[in-house]
Parts: C-alpha cells; structure tokens; sequence
C-alpha cells in the first residue's frame, strides 16, 4: 500500500503514510522511520514533524477525520425539508461510497479506536474530532422529527458501525451491500425511529 503523493504538504503526506502503515502492518508497524521510509523522506523528517509517537497519532487522527468527512461528506446531510435529499438518500450514498472506495480507512481507523482505548490522552483528541460527524446526524434527525434525536443519533452510528466493520474486518469482508441494498436498511431503519423513512410517524 503506497502513500498518497500527489497535492500533498508534507504535514499531509507524513499523515497519509502513517494512515497506510496502520493499515498495512498495524499499530506495532507505526514508527517514526517506518514513515519516512514509506514516504520517501529523508531520515528524520517525521520526527522534526511530530516529535512523539503522541504527536503522530494526533496527526494520524486528524487526518482521518479529515479524509472520512471528503468521502461521508455531512453536508450532504438534509437539513430541513426540500434541498438536498433524504436522510435515506444521504446516509445510503455515504456509507455505499466508503465501503466500496475507501476500506483501507476503515481499517486505520479501527486502529486509532482501539488505541486510544489505552492512551487517554488520545482519546480525548480522538472523540473531538468524532463531534463533527455526530452533530450532522442529531441535526438531521431533528429536522427530521425525531423526538429523542441524540438516541436516534447513536442508533444510526452504531448501525453504520457494526455494518462498516462487518464488512472491512469481519464475515461481510467479501459481501459489500448494494447502494439499494443500503436505502432499503436506512429505510426500514428511519422507519422504526420515525415511523416513516423521513418523517415523525404519520397521525
């Protein structure tokens, strides 16, 4: 798995190798020469960037979220009725769009998660950045008429969640849903908590 080169800053493609080394060889393959290696740089190059391992986990997570907002893309989430789609639409075009072209991001990500488990201070760092993709959906299960759109909000991530990973890492790996398939679980899903796919439940 090769780092991406092309447009990048250096601050970028340091990030973007460590992203792929995470992926391709874990958290243990993570080391401040392995990146320059994979990235070409001259020796030391990471370390004048991110002086601790701490440092480049916080480059690695930022740059993750980064990346995953271009592919999930939370404002193509509906906000009110009219404009951009359905909450179906969007949630279905989203996550088809990172299972189907983005799965080793799937992968570095389950690292970063699991490590900042063990280090608090990433952990802290980690969920701040997680706040940009949970805001989007409290808000658009509340344009929605959710009446406990923060639980509904939590549904949907840990719907997503389990799909995402059952797809990247677990028995799923060879057996990516449709963008259809996808619409008609978001649909039924919506349903359930709304009682219809985009709205409260009928009178």
């Amino acid at each position: 798995m090769a780092a991406r080169t092309t447009g990048s800053s250096r601050a970028e493609l340091i990030a973007d190798t460590a992203l792929a080394l995470l992926a391709e060889r874990g958290m243990r393959g993570l080391t401040h020469r392995a990146v320059d290696e994979l990235a070409g740089l001259p020796q030391g190059s990471t370390s004048n960037h991110a002086r601790t391992r701490q440092a480049l986990l916080e480059a690695a997570v930022r740059r993750q979220a980064e990346r995953e907002a271009r592919v999930l893309t939370p404002d193509e989430m509906p906000v009110g009725t009219g404009g951009r789609g359905t909450p179906v639409d969007a949630l279905a075009l989203a996550l088809h769009r990172y299972l189907t072209g983005h799965p080793e991001l799937l992968v570095s990500r389950y690292e970063l998660a699991l490590e900042a488990t063990r280090r608090p201070e990433l952990r802290a760092y980690y969920d701040e950045t997680g706040r940009r993709f949970r805001e989007p959906l409290v808000a658009m299960m509340t344009a929605a008429g959710s009446t406990a759109p923060e639980r509904h909000a939590l549904s949907l991530v840990a719907w997503c969640e389990g799909l995402m990973f059952s797809c990247a890492a677990g028995s799923y790996h060879d057996a990516v849903p449709s963008l259809e398939a996808l619409r008609l679980g978001f649909t039924e899903l919506l349903r359930g908590m709304l009682g219809t796919p985009d709205g409260p439940p009928a009178t």
